[in-house]
């Protein structure tokens, strides 16, 4: 199996859906995130704080290609795929699977969320455009894009069914 990497705006269930995922294809799961908070032994907001949103990118590309040599479901944090370097390690290596869902969905389930940087220091209306800066780099760095509406058990089948494990 090669690697499943899930890209798609914060909220949009990349880390629950990734986990049913990994699930139905017997195989490990790594929240990026999560990775990098472990890696560099700081939280996503005091990497932000003390070594700048241009240092967490650039953790992003190392981390990417480090998991690029695992069999895994691998959820990407939201930005992770808008840089084409890292689309083009992912693809390399596996599959990058978009997720999508409308932002307002997504909006409901991060606002309020202080671990996410964006989402402290931007109105909704700032992250609305910065969703809709994204879908179409999300899409054009993606090898398949799914309909990211519904139960996180369909989502996972749908992306079962579009990748064909």
């Amino acid at each position: 199996m090669k690697s499943i990497y899930l890209c798609g705006f914060m909220g949009c269930g990349k880390s629950t859906i990734g986990k049913i995922l990994a699930r139905k294809n017997g195989c490990g799961f790594i929240d990026m995130d999560d990775y990098i908070v472990e890696r560099e032994e700081m939280t996503i907001p005091q990497i932000f704080s003390e070594k700048g949103e241009q240092y967490f990118r650039s953790t992003e590309t190392a981390v990417i290609r480090e998991l690029s040599k695992k069999n895994a479901v691998i959820a990407c944090g939201g930005g992770a795929m808008l840089k084409k370097e890292n689309a083009e390690i992912a693809s390399e290596n596996g599959i990058v699977v978009y997720i999508e869902i409308p932002f307002d969905v997504c909006y409901n389930r991060i606002s309020g969320d202080a671990n996410r940087p964006l989402v402290v220091n931007n109105t909704k209306e700032q992250l609305e455009e910065i969703y809709n800066g994204r879908v179409p780099v999300y899409k054009s760095h993606s090898t398949v894009t799914v309909d990211g509406v519904g139960s996180a058990d369909e989502i996972a089948e749908r992306i079962c069914n579009a990748i064909k494990y």
